[in-house]
């Protein structure tokens, strides 16, 4: 009798035990998951923005089409990547796919700037010094959001990864989750705005 108490002593433990490893999963997930919805904001906010910059540039860039077309179409595959990257913050293909698409949005962004360096008349508008005044903004608060974010996948990896830990994530199918990276390092700096 005295055995059959320890052992179900020790088997109680150890379902308590996974119980704890099961949600606690479940609550790192969902702490990154609300870390991309905070980066969701802040892109959806950016991309737009970009459309009234490139409205406000157009008079002044009238022969520089290739360029505001060369962002547009940045953004608009940024939007289709961060829509995608929502459904499922959790796969690691679509993050890197935002990832990718945000890294050449900020190089056309660059692109853009460098262009508009040759502008005065297009620095002097106050429009526009507003939305880039924004667009630079909106690029910090995308960088504190992509580092919560980063933070709560690293939580959440480490502790998906270790043992038992990793058995149980197995058997319910908790994915290992990809970081938001950027591809190239000198996209990792703000682009430089200067009047």
């Amino acid at each position: 009798m005295g055995t059959t108490v320890i052992g179900l002593v020790v088997i109680a433990i150890v379902v308590l035990y996974l119980i704890y490893i099961y949600n606690q999963l479940v609550s790192l997930r969902n702490q990154f998951k609300n870390g991309f919805a905070q980066i969701d904001v802040q892109l959806q906010r950016r991309h737009d923005l970009i459309p009234n910059l490139v409205e406000a540039a157009k008079a002044y860039l009238s022969h520089e089409k290739s360029t505001l077309t060369q962002v547009m179409e940045a953004r608009n595959n940024a939007v289709s990547a961060q829509k995608d990257a929502a459904r499922d913050p959790g796969d690691s293909t679509r993050i890197q796919r935002l990832g990718s698409a945000e890294n050449l949005l900020t190089k056309a962004l660059a692109n853009f700037y460098a262009v508009a360096e040759n502008y005065p008349e297009l620095k002097a508008n106050e429009t526009i010094q507003q939305l880039m005044e924004e667009l630079s903004s909106t690029e910090n608060r995308v960088a504190f959001a992509r580092q919560a974010y980063n933070d709560g996948v690293m939580n959440y990896n480490i502790f998906r990864e270790k043992f038992p830990n990793n058995l149980i994530a197995g058997l319910f199918a908790f994915k290992e989750t990809a970081q938001l990276q950027l591809e190239s390092p000198d996209a990792r700096q703000a682009p430089k705005v200067s009047f």
